[in-house]
């Protein structure tokens, strides 16, 4: 199965696919494309951001377009949507789903919901839905399916709530942390501390620590280093820059600095994780 809405440009694309085919570009899209894998049959091994993992089954796993992902070919038992933000802006229409530094762009690491078996039918009907609408092609194809695609992601940020260590954290903090990683993403090459966005958002780097420890597991600076690391992989694989001029780009000012930091996140030097992690693209 692989159904493709692209009319124009500027309408975007959006896909539905179950992985059943070679072409790395119908499985996963080349391009700024936001992914929506759900593991419905069986676990799915994958590679994501340099690392293998095993998506279980009726787990739903949330990739925005920084994250390098690897599925491969005739991959059985996974069914995903994905899309680019000409077809929906998170950002643009965050005012709708809320899901922008939440569900996309809340850590550089993906979020992963389970389904129960309650939620598991209520993402078959709403799948089933999908595809009916990508089999009418009519004038209001595009709007019905952005329409779907709302339903879905609302469901997920209602979904992935439910995983916060405290569930009953107010809205008004728990959008403080959207806030919080929403800046880091805009800023992660300049700033590296976290008195850095504590004071772009007014608060104190403590008032933004205790949020986080009723948020989830990772603290702040963690968020922090993470995007940095997320973004050092992404151009020691995709570009020709040296660890040197990558270093340089995110904001160290020295290359032992980076390789350093580089070394203590990952486990291996940059030039070691460049030689000895296959390039997926």
């Amino acid at each position: 199965m692989n159904f493709r809405y692209s009319k124009h440009p500027e309408q975007g694309n959006l896909v539905l696919t179950d992985f059943n085919c070679a072409s790395f570009e119908k499985r996963l899209g080349v391009g700024d494309y936001y992914k929506i894998i759900w593991a419905k049959d069986t676990a799915i091994n994958m590679g994501i951001d340099g690392y293998s993992i095993t998506l279980e089954k009726n787990q739903v796993l949330f990739c925005t377009p920084f994250n390098m992902i690897q599925i491969e070919p005739f991959s059985k038992g996974a069914i995903s949507i994905i899309f680019d933000r000409e077809f929906y802006c998170i950002r643009d229409h965050d005012h709708e789903v809320s899901c922008n530094g939440f569900l996309f762009l809340g850590s550089s690491a993906p979020a992963i919901v389970d389904l129960t078996e309650k939620e598991r039918k209520s993402f078959e009907l709403h799948f089933m839905f999908f595809e009916e609408e990508f089999e009418t092609k009519d004038h209001v194809q595009g709007e019905m399916l952005r329409v779907l695609l709302k339903r879905l992601l609302i469901k997920s940020v209602r979904l992935l709530k439910k995983t916060i260590i405290d569930p009953s954290m107010e809205q008004s903090k728990v959008d403080i942390i959207r806030q919080f990683n929403l800046l880091v993403e805009a800023n992660f090459k300049e700033k590296h501390k976290v008195s850095d966005y504590a004071n772009l958002l007014n608060k104190s780097p403590k008032t933004i620590s205790n949020l986080f420890t009723k948020y989830n597991n990772k603290t702040p600076l963690q968020v922090i280093n993470d995007r940095i690391i997320l973004e050092a992989k992404k151009l020691l694989l995709l570009s020709e820059k040296s660890s040197k001029e990558i270093g340089y780009e995110l904001g160290f000012s020295e290359a032992s600095h980076f390789s350093k930091f580089f070394k203590n996140q990952v486990g291996t030097s940059p030039i070691y994780f460049k030689k000895n992690t296959l390039n997926i693209y």
